[in-house]
């Protein structure tokens, strides 16, 4: 199937649009409150999702779920790049890499391979390596961290594989999400409406495409190869983010990556190749087992 196949490019699409928010949300939080921010952002993408919201209420008791861990994941990430440099947010948010497969073997009790574990290390280091710039903890690096917690939560819960096709559509599961955050969003900016935005055509051009291509096209995208992709490996493909991010610096901005930087960001692309070996080798994928006990090595 096309859609299966076209997974895993997917994903790293996804990835890639992500590492060029980092700079954007920095200017535009700058001098506007980043509830209204997030607010705006998520107006912005819903609308082109709007058609989607019709769905059973399975959909929208699921979606509702991730909409609300999503907002939790902006909302930290927003607030803490207040007080942290994008580098540092970028390495404490790729902990989830590790989270990932830690909740899973603990609170799904999933059998993770021993393969996975050392991909997730190896991504680890390669992020540290990649965007570590050092320095006391601060405040916004908790915040990052909050951010890390609740995107491992997301992607396992949205993790679809073996659902049935016809109860959970990927298009509306991601139509009510950002819904969700969008009404969360103006819930929290309230106390900033009386505020006076501070966004000139550059500004605005930045919002449409946060919110058009990063949010809106970005979580329908995810949610629909996520159905394809285990929630494991998608954590080690979006370990790519600030690969991603620092490419991105250094083609627009001119910011040096330096030896550690490449060598941080082979290392993370490393950990993907290895994650993929025994499919690249032709190996028997792990079923889908009913058992609560599961082998996931893919």
């Amino acid at each position: 199937m096309l859609a299966r196949r076209l997974s895993l490019p997917t994903l790293i699409a996804v990835t890639a649009i992500w590492g060029t928010t980092f700079a954007l949300v920095q200017q535009l939080t700058a001098h506007n409150p980043p509830a209204l921010v997030i607010a705006l952002r998520f107006s912005v993408g819903v609308l082109p999702l709007l058609p989607f919201l019709r769905a059973d209420w399975r959909t929208w008791q699921r979606g509702l779920i991730l909409g609300g861990l999503l907002f939790i994941g902006y909302a930290t990430q927003t607030i803490g790049l207040q007080t942290t440099n994008a580098d540092r947010a970028a390495f404490i948010t790729g902990l989830n890499v590790v989270m990932v497969p830690l909740f899973a073997a603990t609170l799904q009790r999933r059998r993770i391979g021993a393969l996975l574990w050392g991909s997730s290390a190896l991504a680890m280091v390669g992020i540290g390596l990649l965007s570590w710039s050092g320095g006391p903890l601060r405040i916004g690096d908790l915040w990052e961290f909050g951010c890390a917690l609740s995107y491992a939560a997301y992607i396992l819960y949205l993790d679809l594989r073996g659902e049935n096709p016809a109860g959970i559509r990927p298009l509306s599961l991601a139509a009510i999400q950002v819904a969700t955050v969008t009404v969360l969003g103006w819930l929290w900016a309230l106390p900033d409406l009386r505020g006076k935005l501070e966004l000139s055509g550059t500004a605005w051009l930045q919002l449409l495409y946060l919110g058009l291509i990063a949010t809106g096209l970005n979580t329908a995208m995810q949610t629909l190869a996520q159905r394809w992709v285990g929630a494991l490996q998608a954590a080690l493909i979006y370990a790519l983010e600030p690969v991603f991010a620092s490419a991105f610096a250094f083609l627009w901005a001119g910011e040096s990556l330096g030896v550690r930087g490449v060598l941080g960001g082979a290392l993370v692309v490393a950990s993907l190749v290895l994650s993929q070996l025994p499919t690249l080798s032709g190996a028997a994928r792990s079923p889908r087992q009913s058992s609560p006990v599961r082998a996931e090595l893919d």
